[in-house]
């Protein structure tokens, strides 16, 4: 088919693009003009405001279905093609050419789902008659293909679309496959479409039939002269016929005539009598429309009257300010009892100005000047309320705190530790808890100076009350003072004052804890919640504090911290940033100064026993973990505070025990085993002991430290006397596994100094040994190492030959070394003896002595046999039968 300027493959790109996302391929774009028809009198077609369009045909295919949709595109201000309408092609009933358009060009699509039938349907104008037949064409196709069916065609000669095929054949372009990355469009001829308009509007079986019948009809086409003249004799047959018809119905003819005549009078009297009543009816219309456009005007005016009085009904009673409230506003009272109308009036204020603000009020009134007036003076109530009860809460809160400070039956006197009880505080506080989220509403500034007094008031309060505490706990703790001297080398030998039971110091730190961390976490988030900060709830329901079920919240006084009840619509779940910083900076203000009675009883205990920082490090490691919420922060810092300071005393104690090792150092010529390495074993036992379960950080690192320090200092004493340093490094080492070595099979950091300590001991002893047998048979091993070095150089043959190692100066030195063995044995145990001050350890150092001896014989006998295998010494079982019977 030749391709219409009407439908180009820019025209289908654009439609491509303005159904962009809708999964539907274009089929068929064309240009075309949109009208409405009318036919007057004359018959004629008439065109008014024609439109351009473009008609679009697509399909969808959805799985094994395929839908077929008419789109109608227009242009959009910019030129560009936007979707106008959209038509299903399953519901088009009827295809229909204009008649009165002498062009053919015009058409008209009856759809048989329209709301409305007697709407003239739009009719669609083409540029030619091609463009006409391509566009049927193609739509007939599709809904042979796809729905199965043709709609009706009226006003088109079936024959005239099927000649108009064979002549056109049909090209749609497609894209095909790429070639080097650009697409190539193809043409789908008439087969490949598989459809023509022959098969559509007559069937290869009529098409047959009615060529059987031309045949029959036209016997003897083909002799021209015959078929002429049988042509004649039918025509004037036929011309006689009509004459002879005309003649026999002529009377009839003329009393119609009459008749028609007759009517046409009638018909012309009636015309005139109603243009007469048209006359009187378009006046009588005239004057009827005149009277309705009168009453809709008063209508509306009534109507808009009593909108009107109705909206300023609803304005007034907005500006207007009641009695009962404003009197509350500016001078009420704010005791307990008035607190509920101080309350409502809070509510209906924070409405009023609300209901003022341009989203809750029409536009049209925000700058009325009775708006604006009605605004400044709820300002000024605003203003005068929240100065009056600031000034208020103010002088509260420090009412209530001086209160409770001037009654001592509040606080721990002499003799009775008194547990702090805020109860009575908050449940007086609560009575404002409302009041206060009002003061936020209207003035957040407000709340600034508030907190500032609640904070300054109840500081006072809690200092005081950790004061008298910890005064009153420290003075009713009984325990006896340990030393801090521990591993001093002029201390005496008795520790029996270090083992004095210090408990209830620990007791008394846990105690000062147990009853202040979670007072101090519940005054927390009181605050927060009760000063209106925007921070997650501090304890969870059924929740504790500290994670310790024997804290503050028991069951004889569980003081309801049910702040979140105050306002249910503000439990925000997310945290505000700014708020927990201003929150952080509150509690500091709030419990500031209250760590100093926390570090005088750290101190204190320090004082006592300095072994208890252990203790006192795990129990305050353990309300640390706890302490997880938000409103905890200055908490966690107190009881990081409180670690740190252990740890310092600690430390401080274990620097001055190391100083204590270290001064062993300048001390006289030591001998035998360090005082300080039983007495590290006693305090390695006491620390042990106070860890029970906890946190072993400082333990470890104390171990760590003293350990060194100890091994140090005993190579540093050894090296002052290196004739004895050995018997001295193998009794220490050997005394300080003897000492730990229950507590090295559970401490791991013990475990690994007691091996250091092993390896160090072995060392010490071989070293030791290896110079007692040297010394008693220096000859014999002096010869077996000439021996030795030779075979690095020479063959075993040689050596005899070599000066100083023939066989006449081996006999001579046998006979200086082995006569008298069994005496020299005995020396070398003297020896051995002498010099060692632990008789425990002689037994295992002889068997280890034996045993080198005979090592060093054998191979002494085995260079022997190797080198001289004529000469005859004392043999390696007769050597070991001798050192066995002594």
């Amino acid at each position: 088919m030749a391709k219409s300027s009407a439908d180009d493959e820019e025209l289908r790109r654009a439609c491509e693009a303005a159904i962009e996302g809708t999964k539907q391929k274009i089929v068929l774009s064309i240009r075309v003009a949109k009208s409405h028809g009318i036919w007057g009198k004359s018959g004629k077609l008439g065109r008014h405001m024609a439109k351009p369009r473009v008609l679009s045909l697509s399909t969808k295919s959805k799985g094994q279905r395929t839908k077929a949709f008419l789109r109608v595109l227009k242009y959009s201000t910019g030129g560009v093609l936007e979707p106008a309408k959209l038509y299903k092609l399953k519901h088009l009933s009827k295809v229909e050419v204009i008649a009165n358009d002498p062009s053919g060009c015009s058409f008209t699509l009856g759809f048989d789902n329209l709301r409305s039938q007697s709407v003239t349907p739009p009719q669609w104008t083409m540029r030619n008659i091609d463009d006409r037949n391509r566009l049927l064409f193609c739509l007939l196709n599709i809904c042979k293909d796809v729905l199965g069916r043709l709609p009706k065609v009226v006003g088109i000669d079936v024959v005239e679309m099927a000649l108009w095929a064979k002549e056109n054949t049909p090209a749609v372009p497609k894209q095909t496959n790429q070639q080097d990355g650009v697409p190539v469009a193809a043409t789908v001829t008439e087969s490949d479409l598989k459809v023509t308009v022959e098969r559509e509007l007559v069937s290869q079986a009529k098409e047959e039939d009615m060529e059987a019948l031309l045949g029959n009809y036209l016997m003897g086409i083909g002799e021209a002269e015959v078929f002429s003249e049988r042509l004649k004799r039918e025509l004037l047959a036929l011309e006689a016929a009509n004459v002879h018809a005309i003649l026999e119905n002529e009377p009839l003819i003329e009393e119609v005539l009459q008749g028609l005549e007759a009517a046409t009078y009638c018909v012309d009297d009636m015309d005139e009598w109603l243009g007469i009543f048209n006359v009187k009816l378009r006046h009588m219309r005239e004057d009827i429309e005149s009277i309705e456009t009168r009453n809709n005007k008063l209508e509306m005016q009534s109507v808009n009257n009593v909108s009107l009085i109705e909206e300023l009904d609803k304005l007034l009673e907005r500006l207007r300010v009641p009695s009962e409230y404003a009197a509350c506003l500016t001078g009420g009272s704010f005791d307990e009892a008035h607190m509920l109308q101080n309350i409502e009036a809070c509510e209906w204020l924070t409405g009023a100005l609300r209901g003022l603000q341009v989203p809750n009020l029409d536009p049209s009134y925000a700058n009325t000047r009775a708006v604006k007036e009605k605004r400044t003076e709820l300002e000024k109530l605003k203003t005068m309320f929240v100065r009056r009860a600031s000034e208020f809460l103010r002088n509260y809160f420090a009412s209530l705190v001086d209160f409770m400070i001037s009654d001592k039956s509040y606080f721990s006197q002499r003799g009775q530790l008194k547990r702090p009880d805020h109860a009575d505080l908050r449940y007086k506080c609560r009575t404002y808890a409302r009041l206060l989220q009002h003061l936020k509403s209207l003035d957040k500034n407000c709340l600034g100076p508030l907190r500032k007094a609640y904070c300054s008031s109840l500081n006072l309060l809690l200092r005081r009350e950790a004061r008298e505490f910890a005064n009153e706990l420290r003075a009713s703790t009984k325990a006896s003072r340990n030393p801090t001297v521990w591993l001093e080398a002029s201390a005496g030998s008795s520790h029996s004052s270090h083992n004095a039971d210090t408990s209830a110091v620990s007791e008394a730190y846990a105690k000062m804890l147990t009853i202040f961390i979670p007072l101090l976490v519940d005054e927390s988030s009181f605050f927060a919640h009760f000063m209106c900060f925007e921070v997650p709830a501090l304890v969870p329901p059924g929740g504790v504090a500290n994670g310790n079920k024997g804290g503050y919240n028991d069951a004889d006084d569980n003081d309801d911290l049910g702040i979140m009840d105050i306002d249910e619509n503000d439990g925000k779940a997310g945290k505000n940033s700014a708020d927990l910083a201003a929150l952080n900076e509150s509690l500091q203000d709030l419990l500031n100064g209250i760590q100093e009675d926390f570090y005088a009883v750290v101190d204190w205990a320090y004082k006592i026993d300095p072994l208890r920082c252990i203790s006192m490090h795990g129990i305050t490691e353990r309300y640390l973990s706890g302490q997880k919420a938000d409103a905890a922060g200055f908490v966690r810092l107190l009881l990081g505070d409180l670690e740190s300071r252990i740890s310092v005393q600690f430390n401080r104690f274990v620097d001055e025990a190391c100083h204590q090792i270290e001064r062993n150092e300048r001390n006289v010529r030591q001998m035998g085993v360090l005082s300080y390495i039983p007495r590290f074993a006693t305090l390695a036992t006491r620390m042990e002991q106070y860890i029970q379960g906890q946190s072993r950080d400082l333990a470890d690192q104390a171990h760590t430290k003293f350990v060194s320090i100890m091994f140090v200092t005993l190579e540093k004493i050894a090296q002052t006397d290196p004739k004895y340093a050995d018997v001295f490094l193998l009794e220490n080492y050997a005394a300080f596994q003897n000492s730990l070595y229950d507590l090295a099979n559970v401490v791991p950091t013990l475990a690994k100094f007691y091996h250091q300590a092993s390896e160090a001991y072995e060392q010490a002893c071989t070293r030791h040994i290896s110079i007692i047998i040297l010394y008693q048979f220096e000859k014999l091993f002096q010869f077996t190492r000439k021996i030795e070095d030779l075979m690095f150089t020479i063959t075993p043959e040689e050596i005899p030959f070599q000066l100083g190692l023939s066989k006449m100066d081996l006999r001579k030195m046998l006979k200086s070394s082995l006569s008298g063995v069994d005496k020299s044995i005995s020396a070398m145990y003297k020896r051995l003896q002498k010099n060692l001050t632990s008789e425990e350890l002689l037994p295992s150092l002889w068997d280890k002595c034996k045993k080198d001896f005979l090592d060093k014989y054998e191979s002494f006998a085995q260079l022997v046999a190797k080198i001289y295998p004529n000469e005859s010494i004392p043999s390696v079982s007769e050597m070991r039968e001798l050192l066995a019977s002594m």
